[in-house]
Parts: structure tokens; C-alpha cells; sequence
């Protein structure tokens, strides 16, 4: 075709064209649509965009050429924003239409699960509170040791007498053991060392106001002398953070188990080093008539306060030895006609599955908290056992252990009369 005979296109200027209004015709909409739009009236919300929607000025460049934000209608770039959104709809992903999300760029229409990490906001972290010590709690080994080097420095006589910086040096365990004495500190210990064991008492420190008449009535009974401290001298003997008032200062003693005789459970700890933990085995020893305890090096001191304060003050009752070098005291044992009974994970059989004539003479072997008993100990035991229980635990506390073996042996021993 020629040049001639081809139709010839009519090119519209664009200058008198108003910003925002297609000229085409629409026939995607009924007539009704067509009307309330031409009438400035605003659509459904989730209706479908389309250029021409809205009226000249609802959103974008005024007539005189300023910006236009609409009132009423969602603006996606001044929207309210969280902490860490991105922008909506932005080439790197923002909520929805991203890279990758549904309708991305990619072509990825595929559900996609939601991933905490990627919108979990980031908050900033509160400066680290340390644990207000309050009730009970009790100072660590490190921190006593520290207080009485601080104090003993101190050359004042009024303020730190000699007789003062003793005592203070019985709160660590190189001066209980250089010293041969410990301090038993709270009303319940205090009660029980002056009433059960007034041979080891030395003397009471009270602080000043001191209320517990009982208590003052019992030790001015058993003869002891009772000494007056400041609430500050109280505090530096205390390994509480809340000390209770009153400390005895006694000698370290114990009394040892009988192994001659005919009917005996003892417990052999091994490595034990959670003060609290040795203090329950005391207690429940106690509790179960056992007939006595042998502590194997490792093993924390039974005249550690917290020990002490943990079995209350009743650990003189039960007979002990400590600082015991365990594989020579087992050989002992069976020269005694011991069966030495350890537990293990991996036993097959229970305490109560064991012939009754191995139980006239018992001697549970229990041990480290974390590592256990030490495996070569085992294997001079005559019988290992296992605590029935569920599969959901692995295994138990050794103080708790020892509860539950007491209990049965107990009751053995019962059985055996």
C-alpha cells in the first residue's frame, strides 16, 4: 500500500487533557457505576482499582501543581507504622506484593508459611537487674572469705576485738578446720545444739533485742554464757542475708557409726557437694533411723552453715565420718558382712527384687549431683538398683533418691526383725 492510500492517524494534543481522567470508554462497569463515580462518590473498599476512579484532586497533584493526600482515604506512604515494617508494597518485599509473596514479582503465587523470625519485632533489651537477696539466701564460699580477710586487716580493738576476728574466721572453711569449731546460726539450730548437744556448745551470741524468751530461758538452763553483738557484728557472722539474730559457736564433733552390728543401713556419699542436698540426706538418715553416714573426700563439710542450717542442727544425732577415702571404707565393709548397694541408671533390678538375706547389712552408695557415682565405686558394689519410675525422667535428686531408698529399706529392715 502506498503512502497515499494509507488512513491517516489523528494525533491529539495531551496539553488540554485533565490530570487524572481517561478518555476511554469503560465497558467493564454497569451504568449505575459509571454514575456515582461521575458524581464523586468513592468505592467499595476491596473493589478493584482502576486509573479514572477517582475525581480530580483525591489524590496526588493539585491544580496549581501542590501535593494532594485526599482526607478520608487510605494513604499507603503516611500510614501509621510498627516498629520494623518495611514500606508497603516496596521492591524489597514490604507486607504484601513482595518479592517472593503472593503475586511477586517472581511469579510465586504458592502458599508460603509464616515465619516468627522474620516478623518478630526486635525490642531493646532491659539493662541486667541482679536478684534482691532476700529470705533465706545465703552468701557463697568466695564472698565469707573475702569478709573475714577485709575484717581481720582492720587493726581496731574497739570497733574489731580479737575474740571478734576468731569467730569471724570460723564463717570459712579453712578456719573451721585450722580452728576445730563451727557456728550453728538460727533459732531452730540454736534450740537443737543447746537442747541435744550441750557438750559442744562453747557460748551463744544474741543480737541486741533479741525477743526469743524460750530460747534465752533454755540456754541460761544448760549454763551457757550468752554474749551481746551489735545488729553489724551479727551481720558479719551471718551467712544469711537475713540473719535471724542468734549464732553458737561450738566445737566440731561427731560420733562414729557402730559396724558391729547385726542389723545396720548406712549411706555412703559420694562426692556430694550441694550443701542443701547433704543437709536433706542428714535429715532424712534421721528421719529413717539409718544407722549412720560415711562422707567420701569430694563431699562437701558437714559443718558447712549451710549444712548445718540445712538439716536444722539435727546432723549431730546421726553418726558420721567424713573426709573418708571411699574404695578402702567399701573393702571395710565387706569385712564387716556389708552389701554395699549403689544405684545406677542402667540397673535392672529394684531394691525390693534383691534376696533378703543380702539386706541384714546395707550400705547405699549415692553420689555426685551432676556426674553421679563414680563408676569405679560401682563396680566394687555387690548390687546395683534402679528406682521404678516413668521413662518421661531420666533420673532423680540424690537427696530425693535417698528418700525413697530410705523409705524401703526401712521397711526391710522391718520385715527382718
Amino acid at each position: 500500500m502506498s503512502e497515499e492510500n494509507k488512513p491517516q492517524r489523528t494525533v491529539r494534543s495531551t496539553f488540554d487533557r485533565k490530570f487524572g481522567v481517561s478518555e476511554k470508554k469503560d465497558e467493564r462497569h454497569p451504568r449505575e457505576d459509571r454514575e456515582r463515580r461521575e458524581a464523586g462518590e468513592g468505592r467499595n473498599f476491596g473493589d478493584r482499582p482502576f486509573r479514572g476512579d477517582r475525581p480530580r484532586g483525591a489524590r496526588g497533584l493539585r491544580e496549581d501543581g501542590s501535593r494532594h493526600d485526599g482526607e478520608g482515604r487510605f494513604d499507603r506512604e503516611r500510614r501509621p507504622r510498627r516498629f520494623g515494617d518495611k514500606p508497603f508494597g516496596g521492591r524489597d518485599g514490604g507486607r504484601f506484593g513482595g518479592r517472593g509473596r503472593f503475586g511477586g514479582r517472581d511469579g510465586d503465587r504458592s502458599f508460603r508459611s509464616f515465619n516468627p523470625d522474620e516478623h518478630t519485632p526486635v525490642y531493646r533489651q532491659r539493662p541486667e537487674q541482679k536478684a534482691e537477696m532476700v529470705g533465706d539466701e545465703t552468701l557463697d564460699e568466695t564472698a565469707l572469705e573475702a569478709r573475714a580477710a577485709q575484717a581481720a586487716a582492720v587493726e581496731d580493738p574497739v570497733s574489731n576485738p580479737p575474740w571478734f576476728k576468731k569467730l569471724l574466721a570460723l564463717t570459712t572453711e579453712k578456719g573451721r578446720e585450722r580452728e576445730g569449731r563451727f557456728l550453728g546460726e538460727g533459732v531452730h539450730v540454736v534450740y537443737e545444739l543447746v537442747t541435744k548437744h550441750r557438750e559442744v556448745v562453747i557460748a551463744v551470741y544474741a543480737v541486741e533485742g533479741f525477743e526469743d524468751e524460750e530460747l534465752i530461758e533454755k540456754i541460761n538452763d544448760a549454763e551457757i554464757t550468752l554474749h551481746m553483738l551489735t545488729a553489724d557484728q551479727m551481720k558479719q557472722l551471718s551467712s544469711t542475708m537475713t540473719p535471724q539474730g542468734i549464732i553458737a559457736h561450738c566445737r566440731i564433733a561427731n560420733t562414729k557409726p557402730n559396724y558391729d552390728q547385726s542389723r545396720s543401713v548406712l549411706t555412703l556419699v559420694d562426692a556430694v557437694q550441694d550443701p542443701g542436698n547433704l543437709g536433706t540426706l542428714f535429715r532424712t538418715s534421721l528421719g529413717f533411723n539409718s544407722d549412720g553416714m560415711v562422707l567420701g573426700r569430694g563431699t562437701v563439710s558437714p559443718f558447712n552453715p549451710k549444712v548445718v542450717r540445712g538439716s536444722s542442727g539435727t546432723f549431730l544425732r546421726v553418726p558420721f565420718e567424713f573426709d573418708i577415702d571411699m574404695v578402702e571404707h567399701i573393702n571395710f565393709l565387706h569385712s564387716k558382712g556389708y552389701t554395699v548397694i549403689a544405684t545406677d541408671l542402667h540397673a535392672k533390678q529394684s531394691l525390693t527384687e534383691i534376696p533378703p538375706h543380702k539386706l541384714r547389712k546395707m550400705a547405699f552408695l549415692v553420689g555426685n549431683e551432676g556426674a553421679g557415682t563414680n563408676p569405679h565405686l560401682i563396680e566394687l558394689a555387690d548390687e546395683t538398683v534402679k528406682i521404678p519410675m516413668s521413662s518421661e525422667l531420666e533420673s532423680l535428686n540424690v537427696s530425693v533418691a535417698h528418700g525413697i531408698l530410705s523409705y524401703e529399706a526401712a521397711q526391710i529392715k522391718e520385715a527382718l526383725k
